[in-house]
This record gives structure tokens, C-alpha cells and sequence, in this order.
């Protein structure tokens, strides 16, 4: 491959990745794009290459979507809303209590959405939350960075909770099952951790008794325009939910959830199952509300496929120019010396990539490059579940590394809530390593034992 070819390739990646740092308002889509098109046009990836990248990205891309399609219809429900609100309730006039409820309102949002869903549903709800409590900038740090945290990171446990884990899936040949089977407990411990660890760091700056909520002040989004998952608010019907209604949502999109899983254990496609379960509820809605499913065709943000295809077409020809060669070179020692060398090593490692560089492309690059060492396969699947750790938790510590926090810190600065690097690396020095480091070393003690 020339030098023409290797140079235009590397520059391409290069501004996709440094227009969405910096201009994290624009569609991520466009930039993917453009970047894209210069490494098709360098010829480092081939047509033989784009039909491999579509065969690997589609089942995770029809999952993903159909789980924001069903996302979009609870919300016409009023559903995330009233989760809001209820939770709300519960933590009364305790500070305390409320960063718990919204640790685990966002916890949830993303174990039954996805991460840039939650981050997407909850900011807003949280900042109007927030406002109408009356709180000051700094008392809404704990609740707003926490939140943010906890929701991204929270999409470790199940794959299913972010499109590129999906991707990463599918190029080591590793079931949904599987994955939720030596994932689940560790990430979720390491979770758990990270929760404590927040409350720690948090707990001087936390507000111990709290105005309340006037009645009747319901947490809409207070950013017109910045909540794509919502609706307008006459769309939804105007009595009053019951809470025997918003019971059966609960279970109906737990019933889902659980589908997904059951159907990767009995080798039915995970797609079509994903697509069943929205089918359903957009009929639910329909019924429902008398909304038509045409409205989808609108409200579905079909730019994330884009984005997901544009950026693993950018990363396929890093792949192909030698740059995974390279890391083979750099992460062999460490993978093939023990289970939890591979599991820190390729941990730690995704986790530099992913706060350089961006966790999409990271994890992308650092499953690529474990699919090409000759691994057996319990090192693989251990190393790819270590990746998605350092992809999903270790990408936390700095700002760029996630889109779920480039967009975060997007929504806070349209809600006039201002909030520094400096606050943010406050916190994160102290919660993120520990929490990768303690999550890994968790994880393979986990595998071992499982196997």
C-alpha cells in the first residue's frame, strides 16, 4: 500500500476525531461521513471490504435501533416522565436520597435503553429536577456528573446497551448470552463501586435537606429542540396515567429485554426478536394513542447508523494500512501471559485509546486487534470483555472520551448549568481508575471461576 494511501487514511481519522471533540454540537454523522468517503477515495479499504463491514455492523445497528424506536414510544406514553416524577417522590426533602434515585434512574434508562438514550432522556429531565429545586450551580454538580457517569458506564453489563459492544460482539463471534453470563456480575459490582466511590467524593457538596417540589411541577425537558427522543407534549393523551398502566409498561419492556437475551441463548436471531418487541409496543401505542407507526420514519435517528457504519469503514482502513499489527505487537506480552494480565492489560490499554482517541474507534481497533493474535478462546473473550470495560468505564475519565459525554456536556451548556474540565477531572481522577482497575481484576477472578 503506497504512502498516498497510509497518509490520506491517518489524516482522515484524525479530523473525524477532532471535529467531534470540538465540535461536539454538530451531527457526529457528518464528520464520520467525510472521513469515510477520503478513506474509500485512498483505497485502503475495498468493496469486498465495505460488504464485510455492512454483514458485521447490521445486526447490531437493527438491535440498537429498535430498542431507541421503543425508547421513542415509551416517552409518548409519558413514561419517563413519570419515572422521574415517582422517583422524585421517593427521595422527598433528602439530598442524600435523591443522588441514589438518580444513580439509579440512569442506571436503568440505559439497562433498558441505551447509553446516549439515557444521557439524552435523563439530562433534561434532571436539570428541570434540579431547577425546580431550586438548587444552586455547584449543588447540581453531584446529581448531574454522577448521573452522567453511572449512565454511560452502566452500559458494560449488557451488551445490548451500546451499539458499538453490539459491533465488538459480532467481529469476535460472542453471543449476547455469553457476554451478559461473564459480564454482568463484575461490571455491576464494579458499578457498584463506582456509585460509592461518587457518594464519597460527593457527599460535602451534597445538599442534606432539599425545598420541596411544587405540586404539579412535572420535569419536562426545559431544552426545546435538545431532546430528540421526546415528544411534543399534546401528543400524549391528557388523563392521567395509572399507575396499574405504567406497571404493565415496566414489565412489558422487562419481558423485552429478557427476549433478547433468551433468544441469543437459543441461537434466534437478536435482531428480529429486538424488532418483534417494538413492533409490539409501537401496536400498544397505536391502539393506545391512535399515533400511526409512520411517525418513526421521522423521530428514529437513523444518523447513529451512519455514524456507526462511516466510523468502522475509518477503522477498517486503520486496520488494513497496519495499525492493528502495530498494537499486536505492543499488547501480545501482556494478553498471552495469564487471565488477568489479559484482562488489566487489554483493559487499561482501550481505556488510553478510548480517552485519546474516543471510545467508538478504541474498542473497534482493540477487538480487531485481539481477532488478529491467535488467541484460544477463553484469552479472547476475556480480552474483548476487558476492552469493553476500558471502552465503557475507562473512556469516563476525560470529556472527549465518550460521545454519550461529549453530548452530556452539550445539553448542560444549552441549560445554562456551567461545568469546567477541572470539575469534571476532579472527580473522575479519583473514581475512574480504581473503579477499571478493581472491575478487571473482578472479571477475570469471575471468568476463571465460571469456566
Amino acid at each position: 500500500m503506497h504512502d498516498l494511501s497510509v497518509w490520506l487514511t491517518i489524516l482522515s481519522f484524525i479530523f473525524t476525531v477532532s471535529f467531534i471533540f470540538w465540535r461536539s454540537s454538530v451531527n457526529e454523522a457528518i464528520p464520520a461521513t467525510i472521513g469515510a468517503f477520503f478513506v474509500l477515495l485512498s483505497g485502503s479499504v475495498s468493496l469486498s471490504d465495505l460488504f464485510t463491514i455492512t454483514e458485521t455492523i447490521g445486526g447490531a445497528a437493527i438491535t440498537i435501533m429498535a430498542t431507541i424506536v421503543m425508547a421513542i414510544v415509551l416517552e409518548s406514553f409519558g413514561f419517563f416522565h413519570w419515572v422521574a416524577e415517582k422517583l422524585t417522590e421517593r427521595a422527598g426533602n433528602s439530598g442524600i436520597r435523591l443522588f441514589w434515585y438518580t444513580n439509579l434512574l440512569c442506571f436503568l434508562m440505559t439497562l433498558f435503553v441505551n447509553n446516549d438514550g439515557s444521557i439524552l432522556i435523563t439530562t433534561p429531565i434532571l436539570l428541570m429536577i434540579l431547577n425546580n429545586l431550586g438548587l444552586k450551580n455547584h449543588q447540581k454538580l453531584p446529581y448531574l456528573i454522577s448521573g452522567a457517569l453511572i449512565a454511560t458506564a452502566s452500559s458494560a453489563p449488557i451488551g445490548v446497551s451500546n451499539i458499538v459492544n453490539l459491533i465488538a460482539l459480532k467481529i469476535v463471534h460472542m453471543d449476547l448470552y455469553m457476554h451478559t453470563a461473564m459480564m454482568f456480575i463484575p461490571a455491576s459490582i464494579g458499578l457498584a463501586l463506582m456509585s460509592l466511590l461518587l457518594f464519597a467524593v460527593f457527599y460535602p457538596l451534597l445538599p442534606k435537606r432539599l425545598k420541596t417540589v411544587p405540586a404539579g411541577a412535572r420535569p419536562y425537558s426545559p431544552l426545546p429542540g435538545h431532546h430528540p427522543l421526546k415528544y411534543a407534549q399534546d401528543e400524549a393523551p391528557t388523563e392521567k396515567r395509572s399507575r396499574a398502566f405504567m406497571r404493565n409498561i415496566i414489565l412489558f419492556v422487562l419481558a423485552v429485554r429478557i427476549s433478547l437475551f433468551v433468544a441469543s441463548y437459543i441461537h434466534f436471531p437478536v435482531p428480529l426478536m429486538a424488532i418483534i418487541g417494538s413492533v409490539c409496543l409501537l401496536a400498544w401505542r397505536w391502539i393506545f394513542l391512535k399515533i400511526p407507526p409512520v411517525d418513526m420514519v421521522k423521530k428514529t435517528p437513523w444518523h447513529i447508523l451512519i455514524f456507526a457504519f462511516s466510523m468502522y469503514i475509518i477503522i477498517y482502513g486503520l486496520h488494513n494500512i497496519g495499525l492493528t499489527d502495530m498494537l499486536i505487537n505492543w499488547l501480545k506480552p501482556f494478553v498471552t501471559g495469564g487471565l488477568l494480565e489479559a484482562s488489566i492489560g487489554m483493559g487499561v490499554a482501550v481505556s488510553l485509546l478510548s480517552n485519546l482517541f474516543n471510545n467508538h474507534p478504541a474498542l473497534m481497533v482493540g477487538t480487531l486487534t485481539l481477532t488478529n493474535m491467535g488467541l484460544d478462546p477463553i484469552t479472547l473473550k476475556i480480552s474483548y470483555l476487558a476492552s469493553v470495560i476500558g471502552s465503557d468505564i475507562g473512556s469516563l475519565l476525560l470529556p472527549i472520551g465518550t460521545l454519550a459525554t461529549l453530548l452530556w456536556m452539550h445539553i448542560l451548556r444549552k441549560g445554562k448549568v456551567k461545568i469546567t474540565w477541572n470539575d469534571y477531572l476532579k472527580v473522575t481522577i479519583l473514581v475512574i481508575p480504581v473503579t477499571v482497575i478493581f472491575t478487571l481484576i473482578l472479571l477475570s477472578y469471575w471468568v476463571k471461576w465460571l469456566f
